[in-house]
């Protein structure tokens, strides 16, 4: 019998709840487990600071019963395990961050436009009983964000216990939009997250070799710290803001009946108008916003294929096409979503226009070019110079350096627009650079994946992706921003650098 603590070859069998997908021929099977059966997916407590424009979150520790018969020790930001959805809007912005922990945390604000100063990043630390308070303008449009914990050598396993949460950055136009716009019924946020656990119900962080050169995943697929949960949806179009808050695994979501998802929103904002996908892919750190029509009143899943990076394919990374085709069997549940009559149907019709600012390099002067080299070489020792430094057998490392936090790696001028060319030769690297917005240029030679033409802080680089970043935020040799890989035991183990912009 297959139980929740199953693993295949360095990769895992990932369980919701008891929906196992199994696979003939590399085609996925139906999920075996009667949904009626399961709970009903919570909505995240929403804080709406856009009148006020101040918020409070407190890090703090606590216990979450995930299964039954067994509770697992977590923390989280004013909850016991994960934090709420904080909704912001453009203007002044006052967040209150307090630590009652025991140990240091950070609240970085993962995807807002904010000074280094602001950002919240390892130069940034809460310490035990104390309170960060900065006194913030939010000038970028609607999105999603993130905000999570970001203290060097321990980001990983503090972020996988619970300390994130997400935000909304409103301007309350989304009716003139046509877009579902009610919390929690046709408007879903999804924080999406796989871990491991024990027997006995506690959250599994292993650490090992493995662990790390690939990144730590999980088993069991959670969703806004539930597993085995339904989402219940009206019969009519639905929104979902997707947030990969995963450690290290890579989604590639699809829906179970092959409906088309809709992309209206990337990291940065909405689109110009939305695009038809059949596939879209997630790495950590990554959000999207998509819509899925219901209106016909049958209900379906959202699924995923395996990580490119987990199983024999990881490593060498070349072979994961071939790996794909020959294990179908990674195809997992994500989250069933079925159609609850009762919920009030509001919107019936796909948009035609969202008003985002598309992307154009034709319009910017590109300044200068830097290249960076996503490394995990093969030799040396366990540990680097800015604490888990560089990382299991010697290798985490961009441009040869592993991170270390009285190195400032470059410098930018204030204003400037660059292209920045990231390469890695072996897994896919999800790259975020804090504090600006970016557009994916090429990839791997060919134009951007679909779910990359819009603004960006965070995208999957398998092989060689350029982008083209625009600076327009400051940032000290005192409070530099970050560029690292998302994969949190990468960040941690050194793949990390730092940089002004002034």
């Amino acid at each position: 019998m297959i139980t929740r603590r199953s693993v295949l070859a360095g990769g895992a069998v990932l369980l919701t709840g008891g929906a196992i997908y199994a696979s003939a021929a590399g085609q996925a099977a139906g999920p075996m487990v009667d949904t009626e059966n399961r709970s009903t997916l919570r909505t995240p407590p929403l804080i709406d600071a856009t009148e006020t424009g101040e918020f409070r979150i407190t890090a703090q520790s606590g216990t979450t019963r995930f299964f039954q018969g067994g509770t697992a020790e977590t923390i989280g930001f004013n909850q016991a395990y994960l934090g709420p959805v904080v909704r912001i809007r453009k203007g002044q912005l006052r967040p209150i961050v307090e630590n009652g922990l025991t140990w240091p945390v950070s609240a970085h604000w993962h995807g807002l436009l904010v000074p280094g100063e602001h950002d919240g990043g390892p130069q940034l630390p809460v310490r035990p009983g104390e309170v960060w308070a900065p006194d913030m303008e939010i000038v970028q449009e609607p999105c999603t964000a993130f905000f999570h914990t970001h203290i060097h050598g321990r980001t990983a396993r503090d972020v996988y216990s619970g300390l994130a949460g997400v935000l909304h950055v409103a301007d309350d136009r989304d009716r003139d939009r046509e877009l579902p716009e009610t919390y929690g019924v046709d408007d879903l946020t999804l924080l999406l997250q796989d871990r491991r656990f024990s027997q006995d119900g506690q959250l599994l962080y292993a650490n090992s070799m493995m662990d790390i050169m690939h990144g730590m995943t999980g088993d069991t697929m959670v969703v806004n710290g539930q597993v085995g949960a339904v989402a219940a949806v009206p019969k009519a179009v639905v929104r979902l803001r997707l947030i990969n808050g995963s450690n290290a695994r890579i989604f590639s979501l699809f829906a179970s009946d092959d409906r088309p998802m809709h992309l209206i929103a990337t990291d940065g904002g909405y689109l110009a108008k939305p695009v038809a996908l059949e596939k879209l892919r997630l790495g950590p750190g990554e959000r999207a916003e998509i819509l899925i029509d219901f209106s016909d009143g049958r209900s379906m899943s959202l699924m995923s294929d395996g990580d490119p990076n987990q199983g024999m394919g990881g490593m060498m990374g070349r072979a994961r096409g071939l790996l794909d085709g020959i294990t179908g069997g990674r195809r997992f549940e994500v989250l069933p979503l079925r159609v609850d009559d009762r919920l009030a149907a509001k919107v019936t019709r796909i948009s035609d226009a969202l008003g985002g600012q598309q992307p154009g390099p034709a319009n910017v002067a590109i300044s200068g070019m830097r290249r960076f080299s996503l490394d995990m070489g093969m030799g040396g020792g366990m540990m680097g110079r800015g604490g888990m430094g560089g990382g299991m057998m010697g290798g985490m490392a961009i441009n040869e350096q592993p991170f270390d936090i009285n190195t400032i790696n470059e410098r930018v001028r204030l204003g400037d627009a660059e292209k920045w060319v990231i390469n890695t030769s072996m897994l896919a690297h999800p790259f975020h650079v804090h504090g600006v917005s970016f557009q994916v240029i090429r990839e791997n030679g060919k134009d951007p994946r679909p779910e990359n033409l819009g603004w960006k802080d965070t995208v999957v680089v398998d092989s060689e992706t350029e982008l083209l970043v625009q600076f327009t935020q400051p940032a000290s040799e005192e409070a530099p921003f970050m560029y690292h890989c998302h994969i949190l035991e990468h960040e941690d183990a050194g793949m990390m650098g730092q940089f002004t912009v002034s």
